[in-house]
């Protein structure tokens, strides 16, 4: 029995080190899954619902911008799992948003304000669990705080706590505590539904990846150019530390995986048995 996955490429033809991260985890449950890749900004490739598990990457540019054509249809499918997942269905749907498509569904959904920051994001940085957090699953194993790849020039914050509520969402995760800097703190993971959840940081990053990634000198120029020499010797530096953030991509999305796979197989085979009656 083999499941599918739909990978929702969000970066709209930008050359990234996210999809090739996601590609290498997947791999790891090649032996019970099927998957694909939609390209769903550049080509307004966009999957039905015929799929038991979407990963959605993260993307260049503001979350609340679209072309009226991929974005409408993105949403729709959103919607269309969750109708899935209230619906008495014999299996679920399961869906993990990263970053740019986290901050996309936390706006879709209206839990709250996505605006730019103040300054980007940029580096590894500490996540701290909330009360919620600290019994997820999909967070099992990782310290509080936990360190996790974060680059972001667009954050939510101000969370509409009654509209969570009525969803039935909760917040997992706070940005790392800044005393000196009279600024609210960003949401950094929400639950939104027993199938669904999100991030607004890098969990796929590897650190070794990033490392030669970041060293190609035309990156490395830019960088520098625009975020001057000692951010960029900071994140150098961060990177280098052994498990800052390789523990934090070591667990998340396998943690999801395992979850989602275990649920799935389990209700297939109930499905089967009850069809066998």
């Amino acid at each position: 029995m083999r499941l599918k996955l739909a990978l929702l490429d969000l970066n709209n033809g930008t050359p990234n080190q996210g999809i090739r991260c996601l590609k290498e985890i997947l791999e790891g449950y090649e032996h019970v899954l099927d998957w694909e890749i939609f390209d769903v900004r550049a080509k307004c490739e966009i999957p039905d619902t015929g799929y038991d598990i979407y990963l959605s990457s993260g993307g260049p540019g503001s979350p609340l911008d679209g072309d009226g054509v991929w974005d409408v249809q993105y949403y729709d499918l959103i919607d269309q799992i969750w109708d899935w997942n209230l619906s008495d269905q014999a299996s679920k749907k399961y869906v993990f948003f990263i970053c740019h498509s986290f901050q996309m569904v936390c706006n879709h959904f209206k839990l709250g304000s996505i605006v730019p920051r103040k300054s980007m994001s940029f580096g590894t940085f500490p996540v701290h669990k909330t009360e919620a957090g600290a019994q997820e699953l999909v967070f099992d194993g990782l310290n509080d705080p936990f360190y996790a790849a974060d680059f972001r020039r667009w954050q939510f914050i101000q969370p509409d706590l009654e509209q969570f509520e009525a969803l039935g969402a909760s917040i997992l995760a706070l940005e790392k505590i800044r005393p000196h800097v009279p600024l609210e703190r960003a949401i950094m993971a929400v639950r939104f539904s027993p199938e669904m959840i999100g991030v607004q940081f890098h969990p796929e990053a590897d650190a070794d990846g990033m490392i030669e990634h970041f060293k190609k000198e035309e990156l490395k120029k830019e960088i520098i150019r625009k975020h001057g020499k000692d951010k960029y010797n900071s994140l150098m530096c961060d990177l280098s530390i052994p498990k800052r953030i390789e523990h934090t991509h070591n667990t998340v999305i396998p943690n999801f995986m395992e979850d989602a796979i275990t649920s799935l197989l389990s209700m297939k085979q109930d499905k089967v048995t009850i069809a066998m009656g």
